[in-house]
């Protein structure tokens, strides 16, 4: 089930949704200053482009850096990215077939806003095959 959503999400958002985030990375990586804010921006891009199967869970060793570097995300790219989340949350929300692709996008918003001290991890199958 997990494809298919991939696949279709793929089709309607993600690809979108992962050219603004690389268009982010690049103009980030301008400067020597701005490239782990870029390589956080590639990291969420790839993400966002293929995201169910996946989730973000908080690392315990982020500090004080990561909340500086945050704000400074937060005002250079952030709040664009997570506008980009509303407005193709809200378009997928009309149809039927579109509302668990919405509320998907809807999970990326907070993600696209603080991503520093976050790392992006595979959900496990609750029926494993071995």
């Amino acid at each position: 089930m997990r494809t298919v959503l991939n696949v279709i999400w793929l089709v309607l958002s993600g690809f979108w949704l992962f050219l603004a985030y690389m268009a982010a990375g690049l103009l980030l990586c301008i400067t020597i200053i701005g490239i782990p804010f870029g390589i956080a921006a590639f990291r969420i891009g790839v993400y966002a482009l293929w995201p169910f199967g996946y989730t973000t869970v908080e690392r315990q060793d982020a500090g004080a850096p990561s909340c500086v570097g945050n704000v400074l995300w937060l005002v250079l790219a952030g709040w664009w990215l997570a506008l980009g989340h509303i407005a193709t949350g809200l378009a997928l929300c009309i149809t039927i077939i579109g509302i668990p692709l919405g509320v998907a996008n809807f999970k990326l918003i907070p993600v696209s806003l603080l991503p520093l001290g976050r790392d992006i991890v595979r959900t496990n199958e609750p029926f494993e095959v071995r």
